[in-house]
């Protein structure tokens, strides 16, 4: 099952094309019907994301691909942000560095990307906005290379792929000179170049990394699954950091209601 898995997080600076990249991404997915109309800047459903037009906490969403769930995690891109991106990193195997295809690799990328490649993921470079004037997309992707190494990049992370395109107008192509039609080559990259998760047997244990709550569901808790397996309906204990471990009273249910017909914490 596990192979049936890429967990991607994307980095990259304000207004290089990040929140455009994911909606393509999940168009790609087919992630909405026919009929739906998502519009656009799909994951910056904050208000005050969507008026300053920038990524401020992140999130996570799923599409299938050739039978694989990628799943997606959108970080910040402001530096102001960089502890937010830091936390979700540890849900990832991999990232999607995404740089302008003019500016290049910016100051407030590099905090992010050297917290990545410490984490030992494996990075994809996808160089956007190719169609602007003045674009310079080889010299981007020697200077994206230089960056790496001067973070202490290892050999198998410098040996990174890297694709072209621009997200606005739905393309991504391993030759910025020759297009494609969609986007197809960037998810193909993600199922050939970033691993599948590693769980180990034992235990059940998930790394809680966010929290939210649906009036639906109830509490929500996010997280990764570092060891074991979870099934529905599958009694948990919750572990607090501050409060020694007790079973009683601390446990909860992965199942959408429990026998009382209430909502428990997922």
């Amino acid at each position: 099952m596990e192979n049936k898995i890429r967990n991607v997080a994307i980095i990259a600076h304000v207004d290089h094309g990040k929140t455009t990249l994911v909606d393509k991404m999940l168009l790609a997915g087919k992630l909405f019907k026919d009929h739906e109309k998502p519009g656009e800047l799909i994951l910056d459903n904050n208000d005050l994301e969507r008026e300053r037009g920038i990524t401020i906490l992140s999130k996570n969403v799923s599409i299938r691909y050739k039978d694989v769930k990628i799943n997606i995690i959108d970080t910040p891109g402001h530096s102001d942000f960089g502890g937010e991106v830091e936390r979700v990193l540890n849900m990832a195997d991999g990232v999607l560095l995404l740089v302008d295809a003019f500016e290049g690799p910016m100051p407030q990328t590099r905090f992010v990307l050297q917290k990545a490649l410490q984490l030992g993921l494996k990075p994809i470079v996808v160089v956007n906005k190719v169609d602007k004037e003045n674009c310079r997309p080889d010299e981007v992707h020697e200077a994206v290379f230089d960056l790496m190494f001067n973070l202490d990049a290892t050999e198998e992370q410098l040996d990174f792929p890297t694709l072209f395109g621009t997200a606005k107008h739905g393309w991504m192509s391993q030759d910025w000179r020759n297009p494609t039609s969609d986007i197809t080559p960037l998810l193909d990259a993600i199922l050939d170049h970033i691993p599948p998760p590693r769980v180990s047997e034992g235990t059940p244990q998930l790394l809680v990394t966010s929290l939210d709550y649906s009036a639906y569901i109830g509490r929500i808790a996010i997280g990764r699954l570092n060891q074991g397996k979870l099934t529905a309906n599958q009694p948990v204990a919750l572990v607090k950091r501050t409060e020694p471990f007790s079973e009683a009273g601390s446990r909860t249910c992965l199942s959408t209601k429990d026998s009382n017909g209430k909502r428990p914490m997922k």
